[in-house]
């Protein structure tokens, strides 16, 4: 059985879906209704390294290649069926003990685009903005970013490739040309050619490897699934990052960050996310507290999310429609419980989402709920005691998470309970960050969290025993749960390639089977 790859089938498409079999089964490539799995594990192979370490500043996909006022940094986004987002930074950064924030009003936000090359028959206008990051406390740097622009282009015709530039024709500081294709609008017939999902990507050798299988697997859309850069593995002066930060800087006087790591991570990722728009939520590693409690500046300020468009107003949770795909980006990071806004807005979210239009519906947040590494497990179980019954009633088909930085799949479960009607849930921690691959199992001999392991940074704790079931009465299972299909450590992205409102093909790219073909 082909374990790296599983035809992925609706919720709400039971009797059609038998029609199908007969097709499938000729492809050899397992189907969820030949589920659930047996469990298997994939040993991590002893001859690769667990990580690698960052990039340097001066690597030149992170060095700053444009002078003055000129773009970089640049990036796409959903923001309707028939709207995109291009956001871009400006203008230097500056750290140091005395930062002097620049004036976003210096220079203007455009966009000039259009469907021939040169020839930009529409232009668009939008807003800047800057952030800091100031810390109070002897001996730390503080920062304060580029200018920030946000441009929202819409007239967008669906499947219709698009040429653009950015940036401010008064002074005159434009981008080069780049060109993106629109995504198909909402409808059961049409879907984005190939979304490549990934998780904690950080900025190591390894995340590099990542990003160039991406870019060969030529994506029409990004789902990151949080922990984008990692720069609070470092301290505010910079040097080296480290893999565990509390044990390197035990007497730090806070989580500090160094924040041109983000700087670095926009113009490592802009050859993709230029021409393929990333939807992004947040992750711990986006917390980066400063200054009076003051959280996730760098995250908001930087990438637009469509949270106006979506109704949440708030960039830590929001949805958007990708051809007959409905998304929904829920926060870990914010009030989850039933009683608060998040909850709330995702009710009134899932109720309005019409199946006949948008067959596929898919979840994704950054802490998996399912889990059988002992790295954050059971770590978000108050989360998933407040959302879970919410996605089961609505028959949500997939949720992606990362945090746990290894590969699993789990089969259809609900409650810990094996469930036709659940989601699969599948867990892509592991883009290539600092922090090194995950390779225990809470299973195995010795391996078992205790209670007091896996606070969350956010939010309860609700750890708990098995009440029924092979573990029942236990914290851990004795063997690989019967949840989880497959997992295996390793360090790679996967693709989802939805075909028709029926199934779509999910695919797991290790980063060492670039070197053998995609």
């Amino acid at each position: 059985m082909n374990h790296l790859k599983l035809w992925l089938l609706t919720n709400t498409f039971f009797i059609t879906i038998i029609a199908t079999q007969t097709l499938l089964a000729q492809n050899q490539i397992p189907t969820t209704l030949d589920g659930p799995f047996k469990p298997v594990t994939r040993r991590f192979d002893p001859s690769f390294r667990r990580g690698s370490d960052d990039l340097p500043m001066n690597h030149p996909r992170l060095k700053k290649n444009v002078t003055s006022n000129f773009p970089e940094q640049i990036s796409l986004a959903i923001s309707s069926p028939t709207s995109m987002w291009v956001s871009w930074v400006t203008g230097e950064a500056q750290i140091g003990s005395n930062v002097i924030p620049l004036d976003p009003a210096s220079v203007a936000s455009e966009v000039w685009y259009g469907k021939e090359s040169g020839k930009y028959t529409s232009r668009g206008k939008g807003d800047s903005t800057i952030y800091t990051q100031l810390y109070p406390f002897e001996g730390l740097l503080n920062y304060t970013s580029g200018i920030i622009h946000h441009v929202r282009i819409d007239g967008l015709e669906p499947e219709t490739k698009y040429f653009y530039k950015c940036g401010d024709s008064s002074i005159p500081a434009m981008s080069e040309e780049h060109v993106f294709e629109t995504l198909p609008l909402p409808g059961p017939n049409a879907y984005p050619r190939r979304i490549a999902i990934i998780g904690d990507l950080g900025l190591t050798s390894n995340s590099s490897t990542t990003i160039d299988h991406v870019i060969a697997n030529d994506p029409s859309m990004i789902l990151m699934v949080g922990d984008l850069t990692y720069a609070n593995q470092y301290l505010t002066t910079g040097g080296k990052g480290v893999p565990c930060y509390s044990c390197a800087f035990p007497d730090a006087p806070i989580r500090e960050t160094y924040q041109p790591r983000w700087d670095g991570w926009g113009r490592f990722m802009e050859p993709l996310i230029s021409s393929s728009p990333m939807m992004v939520i947040e992750g711990n590693h986006e917390i980066e507290p400063q200054v009076s409690g003051i959280t996730f500046k760098s995250y908001l300020s930087r990438y637009a999310v469509p949270s106006e468009e979506s109704g949440s107003n708030s960039n830590f949770y929001y949805s958007f429609d990708a051809g007959g795909i409905h998304f929904v980006m829920l926060g870990a990071y914010v009030d989850y419980n039933s009683t608060g806004a998040q909850y709330s807005w995702l009710k009134k979210d899932l109720y309005q989402v019409d199946r006949a239009k948008t067959p596929w519906l898919v979840a994704a947040w950054h802490p998996p709920w399912y889990n059988s590494y002992s790295s954050h497990y059971q770590e978000f179980e108050c989360m998933r005691q407040e959302m879970e019954a919410l996605l089961y009633q609505y028959r949500v088909d997939i949720v992606f998470s990362g945090h746990v930085h290894a590969y699993e799949r789990m089969n259809r479960v609900f409650n810990y309970t094996l469930d036709p009607c659940g989601p699969v849930y599948i867990t892509v921690g592991d883009g290539g960050n600092i922090e090194k691959i995950d390779v225990d199992h809470a299973d195995e001999p010795g391996n078992c969290p205790s209670a007091g392991d896996n606070i969350p940074e956010f939010g309860g704790v609700c750890h708990i025993n098995f009440s029924s079931g092979p573990a029942e009465g236990k914290f851990c299972w004795d063997k690989q749960p019967e949840w989880s299909a497959f997992r295996e450590s390793s360090f790679g992205h996967g693709i989802l390639e939805v075909v028709n409102s029926t199934y779509a093909l999910w695919t797991w790219h290790r980063n060492q089977d670039m070197y053998k073909g995609r």
